[in-house]
């Protein structure tokens, strides 16, 4: 079953996330539960930081919460931009890039994947040959296929 396009396990961790923001357990996730939560993590954002923050939603229910994730998940790059942007690494538009190459892109750039992350990503990944489908790899992402539950 899917709610608001999300798998049970995606709303089980989103539960579990939400449960350790919501410091002070009233369901809610307002200003007060991000200042103790930031303090738990020895951190201290400004005031400015944390109205920023919740703005959008000064409190926040559950529902809410998985709410805003799917506004900004849906709202991350479309198919057509991730396709387009793996293609650059595809000169030959073959479709594939090989799974070395790959690797490498994801260990040195942006956003830099550990090795733990990367072995989550091989384990999803369409592979083949040693050459990774980015165009099947993108629909993986943005959950165009179904789950296999």
């Amino acid at each position: 079953a899917e709610y608001m396009g999300f798998t049970q396990n995606q709303i089980q961790e989103m539960k579990e996330a939400f449960t350790m923001i919501d410091q002070n357990r009233d369901g809610l996730i307002d200003i007060s539960d991000l200042k103790e939560m930031y303090s738990n993590l020895g951190a201290v954002p400004q005031d400015s930081v944390l109205q920023g923050m919740i703005k959008e939603a000064p409190q926040l229910n559950f529902t809410g919460f998985l709410g805003l994730f799917s506004e900004k998940m849906g709202g991350t790059d479309t198919e057509d931009t991730l396709k387009h942007a793996f293609g650059m690494f595809d000169p030959d538009t073959t479709g594939n890039i090989p799974e070395e190459y790959m690797k490498d892109l994801l260990q040195n750039m942006g956003d830099n994947f550990t090795a733990d992350e990367i072995r989550q990503v091989w384990k999803e990944a369409p592979i083949s040959a040693g050459k990774v489908d980015y165009n099947a790899f993108v629909n993986k992402i943005k959950g165009k296929e179904q789950d296999e539950m």
